[in-house]
This record gives C-alpha cells, sequence and structure tokens, in this order.
C-alpha cells in the first residue's frame, strides 16, 4: 500500500492599506522572493489563529482578520532539492497595526514592503508561488467569506493523549 497523501496546510494575510499590499521578502531555496505574510499551520491552532501568529512573526504587526479571502490548493516542484510539495492556503483579509519596533522578524524575512497590485502583478517572477498574486487579485475583486466559514472542533486545542 501506498503511503497516504497529506497535503501541507499553511495560512496567508492579503493586507491592503491605502492601495498598498503588505508583503514580505524572504530567503528561498530558489533565491529572494516575495510572498504574503504567510507559514505552516502548527498544531493546536485553527486557520484563523495561524495566521495571526504568522503574520506577527513575519512583520512584526498585529493582524486582525475580518474575513476569508478564499481557500486554494496549489503543487509546488522544487527540483533543487528534489521535493515535491502539495499546499492547502487559508488566505485571510483583514488589517495591521503599526509595526513594533522590539520585534525582530522570523529567520528568513529580509523585509517587509507594501505594494500597489500593479507592482504586485509586474514581480510575477519574484514571486514564491502563484498563490501570491492570486490571494490578492481575489481579495482585490473583492471575493470575501465569513470567518465562521471555516470551522475549527473544540478537539483541535485538545492536548495529545500519549499511550
Amino acid at each position: 500500500m501506498s503511503e497516504r497523501w497529506k497535503p501541507n496546510v499553511t495560512v496567508a494575510a492579503v493586507i491592503e492599506e491605502g492601495g498598498r499590499f503588505l508583503l514580505i521578502e524572504e530567503h528561498t531555496p530558489e533565491g529572494l522572493r516575495l510572498n504574503n505574510p504567510a507559514g505552516h499551520l502548527d498544531p493546536g491552532e485553527s486557520p484563523q489563529q495561524g495566521v495571526v501568529r504568522e503574520t506577527l512573526e513575519e512583520t512584526a504587526r498585529v493582524f486582525m482578520p475580518d474575513r476569508l479571502v478564499g481557500i486554494y490548493l496549489a503543487r509546488f516542484r522544487r527540483p533543487a532539492v528534489d521535493q515535491d510539495v502539495t499546499y492547502l492556503r487559508f488566505a485571510y483579509g483583514g488589517t495591521v497595526g503599526e509595526a513594533d519596533p522590539a520585534r525582530t522578524l522570523d529567520a528568513g524575512i529580509v523585509r517587509t514592503l507594501w505594494m500597489t497590485l500593479d507592482e504586485v502583478r509586474a514581480s510575477r517572477e519574484r514571486h514564491r508561488s502563484a498563490l501570491v498574486l492570486r490571494c490578492i487579485e481575489d481579495f482585490a475583486a473583492g471575493k470575501r467569506y465569513p470567518l465562521d466559514a471555516v470551522f475549527c472542533d473544540p478537539s483541535i486545542q485538545t492536548p495529545e493523549i500519549k499511550s
């Protein structure tokens, strides 16, 4: 029997302020890339909690999600390290507070930057994945789902029982 396929669950924040979108620039095996504030969902957290945590870690800003922008499934092949990964991404829209100068950005994050939609479109070759632009385009198109569209059973936050 073959091993069960398990996509990586990630969360992403789409943040627009004054016609500009907040992105991060980060080191990847493919070089310096642009991404939405995003990352992997940790055990014991809901996607909404995960996107708040990831945004804080990568931007030093508190994120307040107010909508689900979409749920995305994408495959990424990384030939340099012989990796073939599928991601299931929950993208949230919302607002952020000011950056906390006392916080350091996550390892690998070079900086945050604000870009217009046209600038994001023009920088496609620098995107970490095709989902960077797709999430922003969906946000700009007004895609909006209620936060409670993603149900998280309380069992997710129950400590693991060790036998």
